[in-house]
């Protein structure tokens, strides 16, 4: 049976949900999305991704401040949807996530109970895991722990960055969102509540401090934190008061007797940085103040000296 929607979102993983339930036989009767905000040096106002594609489909958007507030709340009131569905969005207050007859069910990132919060897929590839997936749950009063509807899994590639994996669960996702809202009567879904297992990987928020590269690490962590970085917000590190970022990696394990975190390179094709274990080939890297380039066209411009060190 078609339902009728609100979608609750902001990113691109979530703007490629929307366009899936539009394409479906269930309709959206309106979208929230975050304020427009300044972005770039410019501090141009932009607008989420969310709310362009809202935009460009024609659909009622909401941009509320406070989602207490009555006035936004009455107004959702009177969509007199069936059921919201939350994708990368805030956490709604009861009084918002209630109001639907069907309830409120979010798509999140990974295979819950395990990476609750805010990176799943980024922290899912820093530890080195080999499959993850999405999960749609019903939102309760706390983060990511409502029972669960439904799940895909799928592999982690051993080469995989946090981009692919991100591009590759956003399309597994925008298909699992369509079988749970074909699947979400309260009358006879079946839910199964998340287990409260002590050893649960968490996906906290990501800082710049997170971010900075310990070359102390062994060289299977450092490839994995680096993949798992890239694109956004990127691994990096320091060298000659300049900040460095690492999007492509290769790794080659292999002893040696070189310092940690010294460079080789012939100044024209390869750029090795000498870790535990081995050595972390760089491939495509971004100086602070450049534009990101692979190796070969950054050595063309910079030379470094025999035998700096990162930090």
């Amino acid at each position: 049976m078609p339902l009728n929607v609100v979608f609750f979102g902001t990113p691109d993983f979530a703007a490629h949900a929307l366009k899936e339930i539009i394409q479906s036989k269930h309709k959206i009767l309106g979208v929230v999305t975050a304020a427009d905000k300044p972005s770039g040096r410019g501090r141009k106002i932009t607008q989420s991704a969310v709310k362009q594609t809202a935009l460009e489909l024609d659909l009622p958007v909401l941009q509320p401040l406070n989602l207490k507030k009555e006035a936004f709340t009455e107004q959702l009131k009177a969509l007199n949807a069936d059921v919201f569905v939350v994708v990368a969005f805030r956490m709604l207050p009861k009084v918002v996530f209630n109001m639907p007859p069907k309830g409120t069910f979010n798509l999140h990132a990974s295979l819950l109970p395990q990476y609750r919060g805010a990176a799943p897929i980024n922290w899912a590839i820093i530890n080195g895991e080999q499959q993850t997936g999405v999960t749609t749950f019903m939102i309760d009063e706390k983060i990511d722990t409502g029972s669960i509807i439904d799940q895909s899994i799928t592999t982690i590639e051993s080469d995989m960055t946090a981009g692919q994996l991100h591009d590759k669960l956003m399309h597994l996702g925008g298909a699992l969102i369509l079988k749970t809202l074909d699947q979400i009567d309260p009358s006879s879904i079946v839910l199964k509540a998340q287990k409260q297992a002590q050893n649960l990987n968490q996906a906290p928020k990501l800082f710049r401090e997170t971010c900075k590269i310990d070359f102390s690490k062994p060289l299977e962590e450092l490839y994995n934190f680096i993949r798992g970085l890239s694109p956004y917000p990127a691994a990096h590190c320091s060298f000659n008061d300049k900040l460095f970022k690492f999007f492509k990696v290769e790794r080659i394990s292999k002893p040696h007797t070189r310092p940690i975190a010294s460079i080789q390179t012939d100044h024209k094709s390869y750029l090795h940085i000498y870790v535990k274990q081995g050595v972390l080939v760089i491939h495509e890297l971004q100086m602070q103040g450049k534009k990101r380039m692979q190796i070969q066209d950054f050595l063309r411009g910079y030379r470094f000296d025999e035998n700096c060190i990162f930090n």
